[in-house]
């Protein structure tokens, strides 16, 4: 069993229901999913950035992204509907806790003049919302092989109903939010 999981069970779960008084397990939050989000805004031009955005992609996440496509044609941007322009992860389970654990412990630290990350980025929901701006940070990824530094959105999905609950869940799990 991963490493997160084990603490969830055994002790955040615990602090959780002690701090907000949950009358019931279920109620308790839980992280649901994170997606990774890369949009690759040189594709239209050059198919190789996408295809070099999805394996490093497929490196950080452990999982093959789903390629993204143009909702609609924007004509500023030269864009038309149905242009392949990103590539999106969705991870659950045991690669979901095990890239938290990664971008908590391993990723964040390494991230140039590091002051914590915005405790404000909740949707009103209890979903959070970081913006990375390069992938270089990922141990995995070799700094040598990379073509471009690209950013990325990481979107942490959690069954909190506030934002008060999701931000004590992200603290107890390690998430160094900025003072």
């Amino acid at each position: 069993m991963n490493r997160l999981k084990e603490i969830y069970n055994n002790e955040i779960a615990g602090k959780m229901q002690e701090k907000f008084g949950y009358k019931n397990v279920m109620q308790i939050p839980k992280i649901d999913k994170i997606v990774l989000n890369m949009g690759v805004g040189e594709a239209k031009d050059n198919a190789k950035s996408l295809e070099n955005a999805v394996k490093d992609m497929e490196i950080i996440s452990g999982q093959k992204p789903v390629i993204t496509k143009a909702k609609k044609s924007i004509a500023n941007f030269k864009i038309r509907e149905g242009l392949n322009i990103g590539c999106k992860v969705t991870l659950r389970g045991d690669k979901m806790y095990d890239f938290l654990d990664r971008l908590v412990n391993l990723a964040l630290p390494r991230v140039r003049d590091f002051r914590g990350v915005n405790p404000n980025a909740f949707d009103g929901r209890g979903d959070y919302a970081l913006g990375i701006k390069e992938q270089i940070i990922f141990p995995e990824i070799e700094y040598d092989k990379i073509d471009k530094v690209r950013g990325m959105d990481v979107i942490i999905v959690t069954t909190a109903k506030t934002d008060e609950e999701a931000r004590e869940l992200l603290t107890l799990f390690g998430m160094p939010f900025s003072k």
